[in-house]
């Protein structure tokens, strides 16, 4: 740099260095706020903008928090020597003049070093790396500086997993919708592997050329949406009994006697359809072997709500159980494979009556456990977890897919991008079904860790939006403790998390301190910025200060996949495949044809509405039904 252009970037001198916190005072000979560098003008002083301070061969970085009479330091704040003109600087890092930039500092500078203004010429320098290095990938450009990329460095985006956070409509889902396009691109990453959890159905659009969909009501019409199913018989024992039979009498009688019944029915399909790799030496009740759920229900149904006839000291066996008749004179033996339980006659103990009928020993207390999942296995909103299609196993455990055909079709497609739409889920199913999910993903790469298919050699990224509704601090459940689990150990195996949340102050904070890139877009509440800079490992107040005023689509990076901290227009993907999650339009003044709009209070109602197309859509609670569609089912 040259003495002239040395002196157009000088801002000031150190006075005062505090740990990572320097205070400088502006030169005297600046009357104004703007200083210019080749042409190039530039505001002193404001806040978020980049300093350096040249320390013999190297240069410190340093971000700019506090301008005025707020920045001085407190013992300096009486005498003032000069006046308002401070600035506060927090440094991030440093670098060869003209070299790369490293985070931390070596060294730190003294009284009266010379603080300069970073230039345009500056970070291109430091940010202008070649996203045709196949680790750099384009999310933007740096914000004020369009002809500076916006790159991130992926290896450090994946596996060392990342956060995107926002207040609702500051753009983060079209954020994800971008970052998710760069990521995917199959001409520079034809081997990407992306995972997407889709809370409400937004993303089917958006990533509709790159990915393959699998929801509970896919459209029949679309040759990339396909059903979600999720085998049971793929669960660990525990979360098998969260979503068939939920809490258990205390005891444990009854826990220990499933226990040991599914032990036996996995012992069984395993004797007929041998698995290699397996056998009962080493089978417990986690290993993913198929079995029938129905008839695991069905016995245990028998067991606690049959009675039998005694008469002359008989043991209780199916042969003389007391089953209820029909007109007929039939019995009432139920259907397993339908979910109908049979009926059993009452106890009769009347003295010298020949049918005298007993309870069956050993009750279990489950009966309400018993009738809840014999619903569930009648209706067809849980079918993809208990009746799985092709993962569905027959009464003796023959399937007609096994997990390798699951795992591939989730994992290993010529797509880069598979999207479980998980919208259809029930309620009171969500937050078992993430956990589970998440388990079975974890689990298969964690042991085909050192396979062609593992995370090692195809590092997985999994995206988990909405994550405040399943991840939060105060719930204990499945998904929050097999993400802590993902966070802290994922990266050996090459599985990483991307984060997605509107309110990050809810997140189990061991969740969010793990993630190791930030993209923070506008966040309006106290709470959540400082929960994102309590997570930060630099001391970068002066950006996070900076989140409330952000632009739509807006966002501040930090981290390390990026060198230095950006503030960066995130690149929309077109606006044909960004994701469906924007505002209704309730009034639209400026439209010039007012029948292009889809919808607003300030457009004539249409004349007799179908309601019985309502009704219907809510009915099989699948939004994606068509007038048309809709009209056909009726």
């Amino acid at each position: 740099m040259d003495k002239l252009a040395n002196h157009a970037t000088l801002l000031g001198t150190v006075q005062d260095v505090s740990g990572t916190s320097v205070s400088v005072t502006l030169q005297g000979n600046q009357f104004s706020g703007l200083s210019f560098v080749n042409g190039q003008g530039y505001r002193i002083g404001q806040v978020g903008s980049f300093v350096k301070i040249p320390v013999g061969y190297i240069e410190l970085f340093g971000i700019v928090s506090q301008v005025g009479a707020s920045a001085v330091p407190e013992n300096m704040s009486v005498e003032m020597p000069n006046g308002y003109r401070w600035i506060k600087i927090q440094l991030i890092g440093e670098g060869y003049k003209g070299g790369r930039f490293q985070r931390g500092i070596s060294q730190y500078p003294t009284i009266d070093d010379e603080v300069h203004l970073v230039s345009e010429d500056d970070l291109a320098s430091i940010y202008g790396r070649k996203a045709a290095q196949h680790h750099l990938v384009k999310v933007g450009h740096i914000a004020g500086s369009e002809s500076i990329d916006a790159l991130v460095d992926i290896n450090k985006l994946v596996t060392r997993h990342s956060a995107i956070v926002g207040t609702t409509g500051s753009g983060k889902s079209t954020t994800v919708a971008g970052l998710l396009h760069a990521l995917s691109d199959t001409v520079r990453f034809p081997s990407a592997r992306i995972v997407v959890l889709d809370i409400h159905g937004e993303y089917a659009k958006a990533l509709s050329d790159r990915a393959n969909i699998y929801r509970i009501n896919p459209d029949s019409r679309n040759a990339n949406e396909r059903p979600l199913q999720i085998p049971f018989w793929a669960m660990s024992f525990e979360e098998l009994i969260g979503i068939t039979f939920g809490n258990l009498p205390a005891d444990g009688k009854a826990k220990n006697v499933i226990l040991e019944k599914v032990i036996q029915l996995k012992a069984e399909t395993l004797q007929k359809y041998p698995q290699t790799g397996i056998s009962l030496d080493n089978l417990s009740v986690d290993s993913p072997i198929p079995f029938s759920l129905n008839r695991l229900w069905y016995e245990l149904y028998c067991l606690e709500f049959g009675t039998y006839f005694s008469d002359n000291g008989k043991l209780p066996t199916p042969a003389n159980w007391a089953y209820e008749k029909k007109a007929g004179g039939e019995n009432i033996v139920g259907d397993p494979d339908k979910g109908i339980p049979p009926k059993f006659r009452k106890p009769k103990s009347v003295k010298d009556d020949p049918e005298k009928i007993n309870w069956l020993p050993d009750v279990l207390n489950i009966r309400a456990q018993l009738d809840s999942l014999g619903a569930k296995l009648r209706i067809s909103r849980f079918d993809f977890v208990l009746r799985p299609g092709r993962w569905r196993p027959k009464e003796d455990g023959e399937v007609e897919g096994d997990l390798a055909e699951l795992m591939q079709s989730w994992l290993g497609s010529s797509r880069p991008v598979t999207v479980l739409d998980l919208s259809g889920v029930p309620t009171t199913l969500m937050n078992d079904i993430i956990g589970i999910l998440l388990r079975v993903l974890y689990d298969a790469l964690f042991w085909a860790r050192n396979l062609s298919q593992g995370g090692r050699e195809r590092p997985l990224l999994i995206v988990m939006e909405e994550a405040h509704t399943y991840l939060n601090n105060d719930f204990h459940g499945a998904a929050s403790l097999i993400v802590q689990r993902i966070v802290k150990e994922g990266r050996k195996y090459g599985i990483g998390a991307m984060i997605v949340s509107q309110r990050p102050s809810e997140i189990n904070p061991t969740i969010l301190s793990q993630c190791g890139t930030f993209f923070a877009l506008r966040l309006s509440n106290t709470t959540d910025r400082s929960h994102i800079t309590g997570a930060l490992t630099d001391n970068l107040e002066g950006l996070t200060n900076m989140l409330p005023i952000l632009r739509t689509g807006e966002a501040i990076i930090l981290g390390e996949a990026v060198g230095l901290p950006m503030r960066t227009l995130i690149q929309a993907p077109p606006k044909d495949q960004r994701p469906d999650s924007q505002d209704p339009i309730v009034c639209d003044d400026l439209a010039p044809d007012l029948s292009m709009i889809p919808g607003g209070w300030n457009i004539p109602m249409e004349q007799n509405p179908n309601y019985e197309e309502f009704a219907l859509v809510w009915r099989q609670q699948n939004p994606r039904l068509s007038r048309q569609t809709a009209e056909d089912e009726q």
